[in-house]
């Protein structure tokens, strides 16, 4: 059975990932090609086999090399903008280049030794997380220099129905955003692929090996698979349900709870005051969430060894829960009563040396501002309903699962 850890009652489905139906019928296409695999210590089958394990056994000698995102091949990387250098895999023995050190592009080198790129990797369904971008970056390369791109699918932890966010202004296009996406997509990584490659006129070579038996309301827990953190910070799916709001203080001097053991479920500052924040918050308008008041000491990062007080995010009805949404009105609460105290972090980050990091996460210039200046959340929610709107019609085209 699986992590059921943010559901009420267990549900089992016979979910085979896109890397089940690549081993139970190996296309033919793939035999006798040059193999390399974009992968992380999450890339398992749902037997809890490494993918390059699967890979290795299913087509001879030909997986030549593989390539790890941000946080390093076994995801021992615990922050933003800490690299990883390419390596030998131990247990294969072949290369293993990093996508997340002096390049996030493969080069000509690197794709080299391939004629097909396989990608397994786990996304988490918000628009900041770095895996789906270097999946971009692997099209393109693709593309420039003609190699086949095979994406296995996996869930999107979140679903595939509920979009919400504004979306990306182009003009903060960065590492953590480089399409106008919604904050939260509802787009597995195979269909984002396909919206990044004939939306977005990448036009590489690409497939996309699909799931079976997944459906667009089964948020992770109602998989049946176990949840492997594809990052340190990504430790339960309860983590990534929050994450498209609470990912908002990285750019802050408020701690997202790194160096804890609840990333993300926990925010909090030494200056902060619980009661203050609570006083002035419509529960209302934070549905299918309790808010507990709580302390915690950071091991490291923002405020390390000094006790912060804040809240645990509980969540007890994901299917009206608004994660950006709860972001926005804590963030603001947070704003309203400490001004003295909150600052927004300075850059760099992910590369971007010029502008704020809140500008870079939030993806636009503006709603820093009028977060700032005491906008109601309920009145920006407003402004980008057609936008959403727009992106829900464009985004069905590339459904590869019904509901």
């Amino acid at each position: 059975m699986g992590n059921n850890n943010y559901t009420q009652q267990p549900f089992k489905a016979a979910i085979k990932l896109g890397i089940d139906v690549l081993a139970h019928k190996p296309p033919a296409w793939i035999k006798g090609q040059r193999l390399g695999l974009l992968c992380n210590n999450s890339s398992l089958d749902s037997r809890f086999i490494h993918t390059r394990v699967r890979i290795a056994g299913l087509f001879d000698d030909n997986l030549k090399c593989l390539y790890s995102p941000q946080h390093g091949f076994f995801g021992e990387k615990q922050d933003n903008m800490i690299e990883s250098g390419d390596r030998l895999d131990p247990c294969l023995g072949i290369p293993v280049y990093s996508l997340y050190g002096q390049t996030r592009k493969p080069t000509s080198e690197m794709l080299a030794p391939i004629d097909i790129l396989l990608v397994d990797l786990q996304d988490v369904g918000t628009r900041v997380y770095t895996f789906i971008y270097t999946l971009s970056y692997c099209l393109e390369a693709a593309r420039e220099h003609g190699k086949t791109v095979v994406v296995l699918d996996r869930p999107n932890p979140l679903g595939g129905l509920e979009i919400e966010g504004n979306c990306l202004d182009p003009s903060f296009a960065s590492f953590v955003g480089r399409y106008p996406l919604p904050m939260r997509h509802g787009l597995t990584i195979g269909e984002l692929a396909l919206l990044f490659n004939e939306h977005f006129n990448i036009g590489c070579d690409l497939k996309v090996i699909p799931m079976e038996g997944w459906k667009r309301w089964m948020l992770f827990g109602r998989t049946g698979l176990f949840w492997i953190a594809p990052s340190p910070n990504m430790p339960m799916p309860s983590t990534a349900l929050v994450y498209p709001g609470q990912v908002l203080w990285e750019g802050t001097n408020v701690s997202e709870a790194r160096g804890t053991t609840q990333p993300f479920e926990l925010f909090g500052a030494p200056f902060l005051e619980p009661d203050k924040i609570l006083g002035i918050i419509d529960s209302d308008c934070l549905p299918g969430l309790v808010l507990r008041p709580t302390e915690f000491e950071p091991t490291s990062n923002k405020w390390m060894g000094q006790l912060c007080r804040g809240f645990q995010l509980h969540v007890v009805d994901p299917s009206v829960f608004k994660p950006y949404r709860t972001g926005l009105v804590l963030l603001q609460a947070v704003i309203r009563q400490h001004p003295e105290y909150f600052q927004w972090k300075p850059p760099p980050y992910e590369y971007e040396f010029n502008k704020l990091p809140i500008d870079l996460i939030i993806g636009d210039k503006q709603l820093r501002q009028d977060l700032e200046n005491m906008v109601p959340v309920s009145r920006l929610e407003k402004r980008w309903q057609d936008d959403l709107l727009n992106f829900s019609d464009l985004s069905r085209k590339f459904w590869l699962y019904e509901s």
